[in-house]
């Protein structure tokens, strides 16, 4: 009986002494995992930052061909210079 229990025991350690190597080793494999989770999250607010900064600048751009828009001549008052000119050109030929 002695010597069954010594075998019991001695699987029994066996196994303890497997899943104490086998949990070192997942938590290893673990903290690997949070890194390599850490830096895509770094990676992504650089991604995040850099969209930021381009979506600024298309809405500068954006405002500024709105105001140029909004100082540019329309039709009507470009037909209006043109006549403007036209009369100023024949009264300086006549001149």
């Amino acid at each position: 009986m002695d010597d069954i229990k010594r075998m019991l025991r001695a699987v029994i350690n066996g196994q303890s002494a497997l899943k104490q190597e086998l949990l070192s080793e997942i938590k290893k494999i673990d903290i690997k995992v949070d890194k390599g989770f850490a830096k895509v999250d770094e990676r992504f607010k650089e991604v995040d930052k850099r969209f930021q900064e381009v979506n600024d600048r298309l809405d500068m751009q954006g405002k500024s061909m709105a105001y140029l828009e909004d100082d540019a001549p329309t039709n009507k008052d470009f037909e209006k210079l043109e006549k403007r000119v036209y009369c100023l050109e024949t009264s300086v030929v006549k001149n």
